[in-house]
């Protein structure tokens, strides 16, 4: 591996950004990647293949869910089955479909939450939008009109539907529309400090708030694992005031800790659970809400009084990506992957332990389960260090607080992590001039 010789493009002129392709790339400076993007056209376990010839290590595991890797044609085979089969029928009132049942029975075992129902969508956004709502209605369902702030982290990202956008601690994600927050009954507390979090509910007060909302490890805002102590105390908040616990485990949710669940990785016992990306490992678009049983109960008695609570989409328990799902959940367990990862959880820290010991550049390092994050001297640039990675052959992604993001599919080996970690070190010390 080398960086000998490496000239990066500059931004494009205003003329070929016009001319570029009909394709409104996602979260994008557009003057910025126009000309350079990289097309993905196959991928095959940990490795993506682009249409000019690279072969990349996927150290990301795309937006951190390729978590079997890519090219599983079992997961292939089940969509092609289930397809010819019946490729889906909603689940609206009198009307269900095989899949989608049996998919809920099967989250609700797995979930953390004790006779959990299971809110399906299509994805993660959908999700927090769904779960935020469920938390105002059942507090206007209790008579309690107050309660409708939605609490969220520093740092935070919950997605960008309305509620995403309103309740994320990411403040570029929330500007440039007109108003504070899309959503008027939000606010952010601090990502670290209980005591702060406490003041905050105290000058809001508990009978204005619904929930709060949480990763338990911060992804997008820079690999942020919870300051010891943080989620059992900002769990006895919600507790002492009434106020709903809401864990977005969007990314951490089926395996990523090395349980099934962030909420049995630390010990939370919280009301709702978001989660998407790994439940399918990215092979069809599904997400959901895992309900606790106090939330859900009033909308299941007998009663032509009993509420009904409008959530519910066209692809909502989608029969393709619900049979993609079951199979997904099938290989994890048959395969051991989620033990995989808690042992590749002290690989990774040992890994990342060394290369903040051989490089004055890096800052800190931070790590849960298979979850790392390396924060890169102010006079470095992530960005930079992770287009330098392509050169190198391996997918990097920089984030909040300067910081590299590492999170490779479940079946990365020793020797493929250790590698990448390496070539994070090779980038970093092209950069630095060491």
């Amino acid at each position: 591996m080398t960086l000998n010789n490496l000239t990066l493009p500059g931004s494009s002129t205003s003329a070929s950004v016009l001319e570029s392709p009909a394709l409104w790339p996602a979260q994008a400076h557009l003057p910025t990647v126009s000309g350079r993007q990289l097309v993905v056209e196959r991928g095959a376990g940990s490795w993506l293949y682009t249409q000019d010839g690279r072969k990349l290590f996927d150290g990301t595991a795309g937006l951190w869910h390729a978590n079997v890797g890519h090219g599983n044609t079992e997961l292939a085979q089940a969509a092609y089955e289930q397809m010819l089969q019946l490729e889906t029928y909603h689940i609206f009132a009198r009307y269900s479909n095989d899949k989608a049942l049996a998919l809920g029975e099967k989250l609700a075992e797995l979930s953390p939450i004790d006779r959990a129902k299971i809110i399906l969508n299509s994805g993660g956004s959908d999700a927090i939008d769904v779960a935020c709502k469920l938390a105002r209605r059942h507090w206007q369902r209790e008579g309690r009109d107050s309660k409708k702030v939605i609490l969220s982290r520093e740092f935070a990202y919950h997605g960008l539907h309305a509620y995403g956008t309103s309740i994320a601690g990411l403040e570029f994600n929330r500007e440039g529309y007109g108003t504070e927050s899309l959503v008027p009954e939000t606010a952010r507390v601090s990502f670290n400090d209980p005591a702060q979090v406490e003041q905050m509910v105290n000058r809001i007060g508990a009978e204005n708030i619904a929930a709060l909302v949480t990763e338990a490890v911060q992804g997008t805002g820079g690999v942020n694992p919870p300051a010891p102590g943080y989620l059992e105390a900002i769990a006895r908040i919600c507790r002492e005031n009434d106020i709903l616990l809401i864990l977005d485990e969007v990314i951490t949710g089926f395996g990523r800790m090395g349980t099934m669940f962030a909420a049995e990785y630390y010990g939370m016992e919280p009301d709702m659970i978001t989660f998407a990306k790994g439940v399918t490992s990215g092979y069809a678009p599904l997400g959901g809400v895992m309900v606790a049983p106090h939330l859900w109960e009033p909308f299941y008695l007998d009663s032509r009084d009993t509420p009904i609570f409008r959530h519910g989409a066209t692809y909502a328990g989608h029969a393709t990506a619900s049979a993609v799902a079951l199979k997904h959940l099938e290989i994890l367990e048959r395969d051991q992957l989620v033990p995989r990862v808690a042992q590749l959880e002290s690989t990774l820290r040992t890994e990342l332990d060394a290369l903040a010991g051989r490089s004055e550049a890096v800052t800190e390092v931070r790590s849960a389960g298979l979850l790392g994050g390396v924060c890169l001297h102010e006079s470095l640039s992530a960005e930079q260090v992770c287009d330098d990675l392509v050169e190198l052959g391996f997918i990097g992604r920089p984030l909040r607080g300067n910081t590299i993001q590492i999170s490779p599919p479940f079946i990365v080996t020793d020797g493929e992590l250790s590698t990448f970690i390496n070539a994070i070190g090779e980038a970093i010390n092209a950069r630095s001039g060491k």
